[in-house]
Protein backbone atom coordinates (compact mmCIF):
# COMPACT_ATOMS: atom_id res chain seq x y z
CA UNK A 1 0.00 0.00 0.00
CA UNK A 2 1.42 3.62 -0.90
CA UNK A 3 2.05 5.87 1.61
CA UNK A 4 -0.39 8.98 1.95
CA UNK A 5 1.13 12.52 1.91
CA UNK A 6 3.50 13.39 5.06
CA UNK A 7 2.39 16.65 5.07
CA UNK A 8 -1.74 15.41 5.21
CA UNK A 9 -0.80 13.41 7.77
CA UNK A 10 0.79 15.93 9.60
CA UNK A 11 -2.56 17.93 9.94
CA UNK A 12 -5.07 17.26 12.76
CA UNK A 13 -8.65 17.84 11.92
CA UNK A 14 -10.01 20.88 13.89
CA UNK A 15 -10.66 20.64 17.36
CA UNK A 16 -13.56 22.63 17.00
CA UNK A 17 -15.01 21.10 14.33
CA UNK A 18 -14.13 17.49 16.38
CA UNK A 19 -15.86 18.48 19.24
CA UNK A 20 -18.92 19.59 17.22
CA UNK A 21 -19.35 16.38 15.71
CA UNK A 22 -18.37 14.68 19.25
CA UNK A 23 -21.77 15.94 20.42
CA UNK A 24 -23.79 14.97 17.29
CA UNK A 25 -22.43 11.14 17.61
CA UNK A 26 -23.20 11.71 21.59
CA UNK A 27 -26.68 12.91 21.10
CA UNK A 28 -27.42 10.16 18.37
CA UNK A 29 -26.27 7.70 21.00
CA UNK A 30 -29.40 9.22 22.68
CA UNK A 31 -26.93 11.28 25.59
CA UNK A 32 -28.74 14.25 27.34
CA UNK A 33 -25.30 16.40 26.16
CA UNK A 34 -25.20 20.22 25.53
CA UNK A 35 -22.77 21.74 23.38
CA UNK A 36 -20.70 24.99 24.11
CA UNK A 37 -18.14 24.71 21.39
CA UNK A 38 -19.26 25.54 18.06
CA UNK A 39 -18.45 29.06 16.98
CA UNK A 40 -22.19 29.40 14.96
CA UNK A 41 -24.80 31.62 15.54
CA UNK A 42 -28.21 29.47 16.87
CA UNK A 43 -30.37 32.04 14.71
CA UNK A 44 -31.89 31.33 11.24
CA UNK A 45 -30.43 33.49 8.50
CA UNK A 46 -32.48 36.75 8.26
CA UNK A 47 -35.82 35.78 6.09
CA UNK A 48 -34.89 38.67 3.39
CA UNK A 49 -31.56 37.73 2.82
CA UNK A 50 -33.35 33.78 2.57
CA UNK A 51 -35.54 35.61 -0.20
CA UNK A 52 -32.52 36.57 -1.89
CA UNK A 53 -31.16 33.57 -2.25
CA UNK A 54 -34.33 32.07 -2.84
CA UNK A 55 -34.94 34.92 -5.66
CA UNK A 56 -31.27 34.08 -7.38
CA UNK A 57 -32.29 30.23 -7.86
CA UNK A 58 -35.34 30.93 -9.46
CA UNK A 59 -34.40 33.71 -11.34
CA UNK A 60 -31.65 31.20 -13.29
CA UNK A 61 -28.16 32.58 -11.07
CA UNK A 62 -27.63 29.52 -10.71
CA UNK A 63 -24.07 29.46 -13.50
CA UNK A 64 -20.79 29.71 -13.15
CA UNK A 65 -19.83 33.06 -12.15
CA UNK A 66 -16.09 34.92 -12.53
CA UNK A 67 -13.68 33.35 -10.45
CA UNK A 68 -12.93 36.21 -8.28
CA UNK A 69 -17.33 36.96 -7.60
CA UNK A 70 -19.84 38.88 -9.42
CA UNK A 71 -19.25 42.15 -10.31
CA UNK A 72 -22.45 42.63 -8.29
CA UNK A 73 -20.62 41.28 -5.32
CA UNK A 74 -17.74 42.85 -5.76
CA UNK A 75 -18.99 46.01 -5.51
CA UNK A 76 -21.54 45.55 -2.78
CA UNK A 77 -18.46 44.76 -0.57
CA UNK A 78 -16.55 47.49 -2.37
CA UNK A 79 -19.23 49.73 -0.81
CA UNK A 80 -19.62 48.14 2.52
CA UNK A 81 -15.90 48.70 3.24
CA UNK A 82 -15.68 52.16 2.49
CA UNK A 83 -19.12 52.83 4.34
CA UNK A 84 -18.75 51.14 7.77
CA UNK A 85 -14.38 50.70 7.72
CA UNK A 86 -12.98 53.42 5.84
CA UNK A 87 -11.12 51.43 3.80
CA UNK A 88 -11.62 52.50 -0.18
CA UNK A 89 -10.87 49.49 -2.85
CA UNK A 90 -12.37 49.57 -5.88
CA UNK A 91 -14.37 45.73 -6.87
CA UNK A 92 -11.07 44.92 -8.69
CA UNK A 93 -9.71 44.79 -5.62
CA UNK A 94 -12.18 42.43 -3.77
CA UNK A 95 -12.31 38.57 -4.21
CA UNK A 96 -15.54 36.33 -3.43
CA UNK A 97 -14.32 33.06 -1.70
CA UNK A 98 -16.55 29.84 0.51
CA UNK A 99 -15.64 31.89 3.84
CA UNK A 100 -13.18 33.53 5.31
CA UNK A 101 -11.17 30.32 5.72
CA UNK A 102 -11.28 29.97 2.15
CA UNK A 103 -9.97 33.23 1.27
CA UNK A 104 -7.21 33.24 4.04
CA UNK A 105 -5.35 30.07 2.67
CA UNK A 106 -5.26 31.46 -0.57
CA UNK A 107 -3.98 35.00 0.62
CA UNK A 108 -1.20 32.42 2.41
CA UNK A 109 -0.67 30.57 -0.99
CA UNK A 110 0.11 34.45 -2.40
CA UNK A 111 2.16 35.51 0.10
CA UNK A 112 4.47 32.40 1.93
CA UNK A 113 7.34 31.13 0.42
CA UNK A 114 8.19 27.28 1.55
CA UNK A 115 9.95 27.52 4.99
CA UNK A 116 9.13 31.56 5.68
CA UNK A 117 7.45 32.79 8.75
CA UNK A 118 3.80 33.78 9.63
CA UNK A 119 3.34 35.51 13.46
CA UNK A 120 0.04 35.04 14.90
CA UNK A 121 -0.64 36.68 17.82
CA UNK A 122 -1.87 34.02 20.80
CA UNK A 123 -4.22 32.48 21.77
CA UNK A 124 -5.63 32.32 18.43
CA UNK A 125 -8.13 29.95 16.25
CA UNK A 126 -6.31 26.57 15.80
CA UNK A 127 -6.95 26.20 12.31
CA UNK A 128 -4.55 29.48 11.45
CA UNK A 129 -1.52 27.49 12.38
CA UNK A 130 -2.48 24.54 9.92
CA UNK A 131 -3.19 26.27 7.38
CA UNK A 132 0.07 28.35 7.56
CA UNK A 133 1.75 24.78 7.37
CA UNK A 134 -0.13 24.03 4.22
CA UNK A 135 0.78 26.62 2.46
CA UNK A 136 4.77 25.36 3.26
CA UNK A 137 5.08 28.26 5.78
CA UNK A 138 6.19 27.97 9.85
CA UNK A 139 3.79 29.37 12.24
CA UNK A 140 5.20 31.46 14.70
CA UNK A 141 3.43 32.02 17.98
CA UNK A 142 3.66 35.98 19.58
CA UNK A 143 2.46 34.99 22.81
CA UNK A 144 -0.44 37.52 24.76
CA UNK A 145 -0.27 38.45 27.95
CA UNK A 146 -3.44 37.25 29.87
CA UNK A 147 -3.01 40.36 32.47
CA UNK A 148 -3.88 42.40 29.69
CA UNK A 149 -6.85 40.76 28.48
CA UNK A 150 -4.77 39.30 25.61
CA UNK A 151 -4.28 42.94 24.09
CA UNK A 152 -2.50 42.88 20.92
CA UNK A 153 0.69 43.87 21.56
CA UNK A 154 3.27 45.03 18.91
CA UNK A 155 6.67 44.69 21.24
CA UNK A 156 5.63 40.98 21.78
CA UNK A 157 4.83 40.25 17.51
CA UNK A 158 7.89 42.73 17.26
CA UNK A 159 9.79 39.75 19.72
CA UNK A 160 8.56 36.79 17.37
CA UNK A 161 9.87 38.73 13.96
CA UNK A 162 12.91 37.29 12.30
CA UNK A 163 14.38 37.78 9.06
CA UNK A 164 12.29 34.67 7.46
CA UNK A 165 8.92 36.06 8.71
CA UNK A 166 6.55 37.27 5.60
CA UNK A 167 3.40 37.51 7.15
CA UNK A 168 1.78 39.01 10.48
CA UNK A 169 -1.99 37.55 11.13
CA UNK A 170 -4.45 39.38 13.12
CA UNK A 171 -7.75 38.51 14.52
CA UNK A 172 -9.82 41.68 15.94
CA UNK A 173 -12.47 40.58 17.67
CA UNK A 174 -10.59 38.09 18.72
CA UNK A 175 -11.79 34.25 18.60
CA UNK A 176 -11.04 32.45 21.29
CA UNK A 177 -10.51 35.73 23.84
CA UNK A 178 -12.87 38.33 22.81
CA UNK A 179 -10.35 40.97 22.85
CA UNK A 180 -10.74 44.01 20.17
CA UNK A 181 -7.66 45.80 19.24
CA UNK A 182 -7.83 49.65 19.82
CA UNK A 183 -6.66 52.22 17.11
CA UNK A 184 -3.21 52.18 18.11
CA UNK A 185 -2.18 48.53 19.10
CA UNK A 186 -3.64 48.40 15.25
CA UNK A 187 -1.42 52.01 14.02
CA UNK A 188 1.85 49.85 16.02
CA UNK A 189 0.81 46.75 14.16
CA UNK A 190 1.39 48.81 10.89
CA UNK A 191 4.19 50.71 11.46
CA UNK A 192 6.29 47.33 12.92
CA UNK A 193 4.79 45.87 8.95
CA UNK A 194 6.45 49.14 7.26
CA UNK A 195 9.42 48.86 9.08
CA UNK A 196 10.43 44.92 8.61
CA UNK A 197 8.81 45.04 4.87
CA UNK A 198 5.85 42.06 6.13
CA UNK A 199 2.76 41.53 4.98
CA UNK A 200 -0.36 41.65 7.12
CA UNK A 201 -3.77 39.70 6.75
CA UNK A 202 -6.21 40.28 9.00
CA UNK A 203 -9.55 38.56 9.98
CA UNK A 204 -12.45 40.73 10.77
CA UNK A 205 -15.09 38.28 10.66
CA UNK A 206 -16.59 38.97 14.57
CA UNK A 207 -16.89 42.89 13.59
CA UNK A 208 -20.39 43.46 14.32
CA UNK A 209 -20.37 41.40 17.42
CA UNK A 210 -19.49 44.85 20.13
CA UNK A 211 -19.62 45.17 23.61
CA UNK A 212 -19.10 47.92 26.15
CA UNK A 213 -18.43 50.45 23.44
CA UNK A 214 -15.86 48.63 21.79
CA UNK A 215 -15.11 49.47 18.31
CA UNK A 216 -13.76 47.31 15.33
CA UNK A 217 -11.02 49.49 13.30
CA UNK A 218 -9.95 47.76 9.99
CA UNK A 219 -5.94 48.08 10.66
CA UNK A 220 -5.85 49.05 6.41
CA UNK A 221 -8.21 51.92 6.79
CA UNK A 222 -5.18 53.39 9.10
CA UNK A 223 -3.07 54.91 6.15
CA UNK A 224 -2.01 54.32 2.58
CA UNK A 225 1.43 52.93 3.54
CA UNK A 226 -0.66 49.60 5.46
CA UNK A 227 -3.17 49.58 2.86
CA UNK A 228 -0.85 48.60 0.31
CA UNK A 229 0.18 45.28 2.36
CA UNK A 230 -2.71 44.54 3.97
CA UNK A 231 -5.34 41.63 2.72
CA UNK A 232 -8.63 42.48 4.67
CA UNK A 233 -10.96 39.17 5.22
CA UNK A 234 -14.72 39.20 6.20
CA UNK A 235 -17.71 37.26 5.64
CA UNK A 236 -21.14 36.92 6.79
CA UNK A 237 -21.29 33.77 8.71
CA UNK A 238 -21.31 35.56 12.16
CA UNK A 239 -23.25 39.04 11.37
CA UNK A 240 -26.29 37.27 9.33
CA UNK A 241 -25.87 33.83 10.26
CA UNK A 242 -25.23 32.79 7.21
CA UNK A 243 -22.84 29.76 8.28
CA UNK A 244 -23.88 27.44 5.68
CA UNK A 245 -24.07 29.89 2.70
CA UNK A 246 -20.20 29.31 2.87
CA UNK A 247 -19.70 33.19 1.56
CA UNK A 248 -16.67 35.66 2.38
CA UNK A 249 -13.98 37.87 0.93
CA UNK A 250 -10.89 39.27 0.47
CA UNK A 251 -9.50 42.59 -0.25
CA UNK A 252 -6.19 44.27 -0.54
CA UNK A 253 -3.51 45.26 -3.26
CA UNK A 254 -4.63 44.23 -6.69
CA UNK A 255 -1.98 42.20 -7.71
CA UNK A 256 -2.19 40.02 -4.12
CA UNK A 257 -5.81 39.74 -4.87
CA UNK A 258 -5.33 38.86 -8.73
CA UNK A 259 -2.61 35.80 -7.63
CA UNK A 260 -4.92 35.27 -5.11
CA UNK A 261 -7.95 34.74 -8.09
CA UNK A 262 -5.66 32.56 -9.99
CA UNK A 263 -4.73 30.15 -7.67
CA UNK A 264 -8.74 30.19 -6.67
CA UNK A 265 -9.50 29.32 -10.02
CA UNK A 266 -7.01 26.02 -10.02
CA UNK A 267 -8.85 24.84 -6.76
CA UNK A 268 -12.50 25.24 -6.68
CA UNK A 269 -13.11 28.02 -8.99
CA UNK A 270 -15.82 30.07 -8.22
CA UNK A 271 -17.61 29.81 -4.83
CA UNK A 272 -21.48 29.62 -4.74
CA UNK A 273 -23.38 32.49 -7.15
CA UNK A 274 -26.38 32.23 -5.02
CA UNK A 275 -24.66 33.01 -1.86
CA UNK A 276 -22.93 35.85 -3.73
CA UNK A 277 -26.27 37.04 -4.57
CA UNK A 278 -27.85 36.55 -1.16
CA UNK A 279 -24.96 38.47 0.27
CA UNK A 280 -24.71 41.06 -1.45
CA UNK A 281 -28.44 41.75 -1.04
CA UNK A 282 -27.30 41.39 2.96
CA UNK A 283 -24.85 44.15 2.47
CA UNK A 284 -26.97 46.44 0.08
CA UNK A 285 -30.87 46.03 1.15
CA UNK A 286 -31.45 44.13 3.93
CA UNK A 287 -33.93 44.82 7.13
CA UNK A 288 -31.11 46.13 9.72
CA UNK A 289 -33.58 44.64 12.56
CA UNK A 290 -32.81 41.39 12.55
CA UNK A 291 -29.01 41.98 12.76
CA UNK A 292 -29.57 44.58 15.74
CA UNK A 293 -31.61 41.70 17.70
CA UNK A 294 -28.72 39.28 17.18
CA UNK A 295 -26.20 41.99 18.43
CA UNK A 296 -28.68 42.38 21.37
CA UNK A 297 -29.18 38.49 22.24
CA UNK A 298 -25.26 38.50 22.37
CA UNK A 299 -25.00 41.00 24.69
CA UNK A 300 -27.93 39.58 26.92
CA UNK A 301 -26.08 36.11 26.33
CA UNK A 302 -22.86 37.77 27.80
CA UNK A 303 -23.77 39.06 30.93
CA UNK A 304 -25.41 35.76 31.74
CA UNK A 305 -22.21 33.88 31.29
CA UNK A 306 -20.11 36.06 33.17
CA UNK A 307 -22.57 36.17 36.01
CA UNK A 308 -22.66 32.14 36.26
CA UNK A 309 -18.61 32.15 36.16
CA UNK A 310 -18.29 34.92 38.71
CA UNK A 311 -19.69 32.54 40.57
CA UNK A 312 -16.98 29.87 39.95
CA UNK A 313 -14.54 30.48 42.77
CA UNK A 314 -11.68 29.09 40.97
CA UNK A 315 -12.18 30.77 37.54
CA UNK A 316 -10.41 33.68 36.17
CA UNK A 317 -11.90 35.74 33.00
CA UNK A 318 -11.22 39.02 31.38
CA UNK A 319 -14.97 40.35 30.20
CA UNK A 320 -14.69 39.71 26.14
CA UNK A 321 -15.35 42.83 24.44
CA UNK A 322 -16.05 41.33 20.61
CA UNK A 323 -17.18 37.75 19.09
CA UNK A 324 -19.24 35.14 21.07
CA UNK A 325 -16.77 33.27 23.29
CA UNK A 326 -16.08 33.16 27.48
CA UNK A 327 -12.28 32.35 26.84
CA UNK A 328 -11.98 31.05 31.25
CA UNK A 329 -8.98 30.43 33.25
CA UNK A 330 -10.07 26.77 34.98
CA UNK A 331 -6.22 25.95 35.64
CA UNK A 332 -7.15 25.80 39.42
CA UNK A 333 -9.87 23.56 38.69
CA UNK A 334 -7.34 21.36 36.65
CA UNK A 335 -5.21 21.02 39.39
CA UNK A 336 -7.44 19.13 41.30
CA UNK A 337 -7.96 16.44 38.66
CA UNK A 338 -6.02 13.23 39.63
CA UNK A 339 -3.07 11.80 37.66
CA UNK A 340 -0.48 13.68 35.78
CA UNK A 341 -1.28 17.10 34.31
CA UNK A 342 -3.17 16.70 30.45
CA UNK A 343 -4.18 19.53 29.04
CA UNK A 344 -7.36 17.84 27.94
CA UNK A 345 -8.39 16.55 31.20
CA UNK A 346 -10.75 18.88 32.75
CA UNK A 347 -12.84 18.72 29.07
CA UNK A 348 -13.01 15.59 29.12
CA UNK A 349 -14.25 15.70 32.96
CA UNK A 350 -16.72 18.15 31.92
CA UNK A 351 -18.18 16.17 29.25
CA UNK A 352 -18.65 12.68 31.28
CA UNK A 353 -19.56 14.72 34.62
CA UNK A 354 -21.36 17.89 33.60
CA UNK A 355 -22.69 16.28 29.86
CA UNK A 356 -21.26 19.96 28.34
CA UNK A 357 -18.92 20.32 25.59
CA UNK A 358 -16.22 23.12 26.07
CA UNK A 359 -13.39 23.76 23.39
CA UNK A 360 -9.55 23.34 25.32
CA UNK A 361 -7.48 26.17 25.55
CA UNK A 362 -4.85 23.86 23.93
CA UNK A 363 -6.58 23.94 21.01
CA UNK A 364 -6.05 28.34 20.91
CA UNK A 365 -2.58 28.08 22.52
CA UNK A 366 -3.01 28.41 26.38
CA UNK A 367 -3.84 24.84 27.82
CA UNK A 368 -5.10 26.51 31.33
CA UNK A 369 -7.86 28.21 29.41
CA UNK A 370 -11.22 26.67 28.00
CA UNK A 371 -13.57 28.44 25.58
CA UNK A 372 -17.67 28.61 25.98
CA UNK A 373 -19.41 29.94 23.45
CA UNK A 374 -22.07 31.74 24.16
CA UNK A 375 -24.02 31.25 20.23
CA UNK A 376 -26.63 29.78 22.17
CA UNK A 377 -30.17 30.44 23.62
CA UNK A 378 -30.24 31.42 26.99
CA UNK A 379 -32.05 28.13 28.36
CA UNK A 380 -29.29 26.21 26.91
CA UNK A 381 -26.77 28.18 28.21
CA UNK A 382 -28.28 28.34 32.05
CA UNK A 383 -28.45 24.62 32.18
CA UNK A 384 -24.71 24.20 30.71
CA UNK A 385 -23.09 26.85 33.04
CA UNK A 386 -25.17 25.56 36.23
CA UNK A 387 -23.49 21.86 35.07
CA UNK A 388 -20.54 23.15 34.49
CA UNK A 389 -20.47 25.15 37.92
CA UNK A 390 -21.50 21.99 40.14
CA UNK A 391 -19.12 19.77 38.71
CA UNK A 392 -16.24 22.57 39.07
CA UNK A 393 -16.81 23.54 42.77
CA UNK A 394 -17.11 19.10 43.13
CA UNK A 395 -13.61 19.67 42.74
CA UNK A 396 -12.35 22.16 45.22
Amino acid sequence: MKKLSSVALGIPPSPTIAIDDAVRSLKAQGVDVLSLGAGQPDFQTPEDVQQAGIRAITGGDTKYTSVAGTTEFREAVAEKLGRENGLHVGPEQVMAAAGVKHALYHALLALVEPGSEVVIPSPCWPSYRDMVRLAGGTPVDAPLDDASGFALDAGRIAAAVTPKTRVVLVNSPCNPTGAVATRAELEAIGRLAVERDLWIITDEIYEKLLYDGAEAVSLASLGPEFAERTITLNGFSKAFAMTGWRIGFAAGPRHVVDVMTALQSQTSGNCSSIAQKAAAFALRGADPGPLRHMQGAFAARRELVLRAIAGWSGARIHAPRGAFYAFVDLSEYAARLPGPFDPNALARHLLAEARVAVVPGEAFGDARYARLSFATSEDILNEALGRIGSALEALL
